[in-house]
């Protein structure tokens, strides 16, 4: 008889820098990591066997808010409840959302920024898209700092001071909601190119990151 493997199902849901979006010069520039380069494919390589990673990033994706300029299809609490269902059953939901979120046009602080972090999780866990009908787990990554410079410096203008506070506030929401959390700004920093977008080695340094996570804490029986 063949030796049935049990294969774990990840979905990684986020913005650009799951998406694999590369640090702008410009704002004309639509660069992406190859594939393999991606966090999420980082850490489905190192966890091997062990796990189908799925990843959902999409430049510019918010929390829960509709883009008035990007348009209001940007708004991560209207397509998850889809996206769970279409991918189902996933054995755990890891959420790296709240970079678009300190954009200016926005005027958020980190309380709320973490806030709507924890609406999504909320969403992720009750719905029934785990295993047998169960609710998926839930990792926050609270993503690291941003910084003003380049050309997306004026999108984000005000949001580097507040980044800053993100991590704490992240963490006592995670804490309060019973959510396990990795802090990004302790990982990697975003590119000085845009402030904004991870360089290649900060992908791989960051799904790698990842992976010992998942591995130590979700997937260890």
């Amino acid at each position: 008889m063949i030796a049935t493997i049990m294969t774990k199902t990840i979905l990684c849901y986020g913005d650009s820098n799951t998406f694999g979006t590369m640090p702008m010069h410009n704002l004309s520039d639509d660069g992406r990591f190859d594939h393999a380069a991606r966090w999420p494919s980082v850490m489905a390589k190192s966890l091997a066997a062990a796990a189908e990673v799925i990843a959902e990033g999409l430049p510019g994706r918010t929390t829960v808010h509709d883009d008035p300029v990007e348009g209001a299809h940007r708004n991560g609490l209207t397509v998850l409840p889809a996206i769970l269902e279409s991918h189902r059953p996933l054995d755990l939901v890891i959420l790296m959302l709240g970079t678009n979120d300190l954009k200016h046009r926005f005027s958020l602080n980190p309380w709320d920024i973490a806030a709507s972090i924890g609406r999504l999780a909320g969403v992720v866990r009750s719905s029934a898209a785990g295993p047998g009908g169960s609710a998926p787990q839930c990792l926050v990554i609270c993503p690291p700092p941003i910084m003003e410079v380049g050309d997306l410096a004026q999108m984000f203008q005000g949001g580097a001071a507040k980044s800053v506070g993100l991590g704490a506030a992240c963490a006592e929401m995670c804490a309060r909601n019973g959510l396990r959390m990795l802090d990004g700004g302790q990982i990697v920093q975003a590119s000085p190119i845009d402030g904004i977008h991870f360089s290649a080695q900060a992908q791989v340094t960051l799904g790698l990151a990842i992976a010992r996570e998942v591995n130590d804490h979700f997937f260890t029986s």
